[in-house]
């Protein structure tokens, strides 16, 4: 069964990357020809910012479709392939489930299509601030798909449970939602604060991936971490194209759309604590902006050049592929660490 259900991963994995590969010349085209391009922050509310990217000014975003999109089509295509045709193949292939990955595919979506709705009013500058969802705004509608996602955990699925590596599960009761939500919109914004550099998301997000899909094989969810082999294989293929320099950039639609889906899937495996090992990175990024924002509000001065910590580096003078490769090597690191506390975890 589990040799199977290994096939099936690679294999999910592999015609992710085939078929995402396939179609990006289609969305490169359809990025440029409707010159999609990414508008840069004025040098006024970021300066060192600005500067440093100055020359990606216009360059396409919204290639976070090429992850979503994927992912979604394979899932529906072997759903009803397995229905129609009741081939055994498909069969084993349909990794779209009630209890496993309808909410994490749901979630994605949802999430992919507010943040695809932010990128078009970037591009077309519609919206305060030279364009956009206002963050207030943003905050609420990430923070209404996580309740959403909260209320199918505790009532459909009757999970209120909460578990801590080396001690054990603990029953948390109605806190199980506050909880799901903080979890859910802090990954979200926490992914999206990192993609500020060509291929850093995607490096990140696919250690992480791999990491949790890991996790999902070794609770015996085949289905789950299929799915996270399915991101897995179409960030592969964003990736051959986002690396510096950048053919698009991920945008809202993806980067926040997967930040959703990472904390849901760190919530189904039940690991969430291990979430903060495994995404450190995002953690590091996200604290760098807190701490930036404090000191200029209570100090009335920076702590870092530039925020979130990626810029901060870029502004001291670390060429940008250096900090992302760096980044990448750290990213798997701590998803390995992350993977290993895991693993003790279920033999301890």
């Amino acid at each position: 069964m589990e040799n199977l259900a290994v096939i099936k991963i690679f294999f999910l994995t592999t015609i992710a990357f085939v078929v995402a590969i396939t179609w990006t010349p289609l969305l490169a085209h359809f990025l440029y020809k409707y010159k999609l391009g990414k508008q840069i922050r004025d040098g006024a509310s970021a300066p060192i910012m600005s500067k440093l990217h100055q020359g990606k000014a216009g360059t396409p975003t919204m290639g976070g479709l090429l992850v979503w999109v994927t992912t979604l089509a394979l899932a529906v295509a072997f759903f009803y392939l397995s229905q129609l045709l009741h081939w055994q193949i498909f069969n084993d292939l349909n990794f779209l489930s009630r209890s496993q990955t309808l909410l994490p595919l749901g979630a994605l979506v949802a999430s992919a299509i507010v943040g695809l709705i932010d990128d078009i009013l970037n591009v077309r500058k519609i919206g305060p601030r030279g364009g956009g969802l206002r963050m207030r705004h943003r905050i609420l509608i990430y923070t209404l798909i996580a309740i959403v996602g909260a209320i199918w955990f505790f009532y459909k699925l009757d999970w209120h449970v909460l578990h801590i590596p080396f001690v054990g599960n603990y029953d948390i009761g109605f806190w199980y939602i506050p909880i799901f939500i903080f979890i859910i919109v802090a990954t979200a914004f926490s992914v999206n604060e990192i993609d500020g550099l060509d291929g850093l998301a995607g490096g990140t997000l696919l250690a992480a991936f791999a990491a949790f899909g890991a996790i999902a094989f070794s609770q015996g969810k085949y289905d789950l971490a299929a799915f996270c082999g399915v991101i897995i294989g179409a960030l592969l293929a964003f990736l051959w194209f986002n690396i510096n320099p950048a053919r698009f950039f991920m945008g809202d639609t993806g980067a926040m759309s997967l930040g959703v889906t990472l904390g849901i899937v760190a919530m189904l495996t039940n690991s969430v604590l291990l979430l903060p090992i495994i995404g450190f990175l995002f953690v590091l990024e996200s604290l760098s902006v807190i701490i930036q924002v404090l000191s200029k509000k209570f100090r009335g001065r920076k702590i870092f050049l530039s925020a979130p910590f990626h810029h901060h580096l870029e502004a001291i003078g670390w060429p940008e592929p250096k900090i992302v490769m760096r980044f990448w090597i750290i990213a798997g690191v701590t998803a390995v660490i992350g993977l290993i506390v895991s693993l003790l975890d279920k033999v301890w």
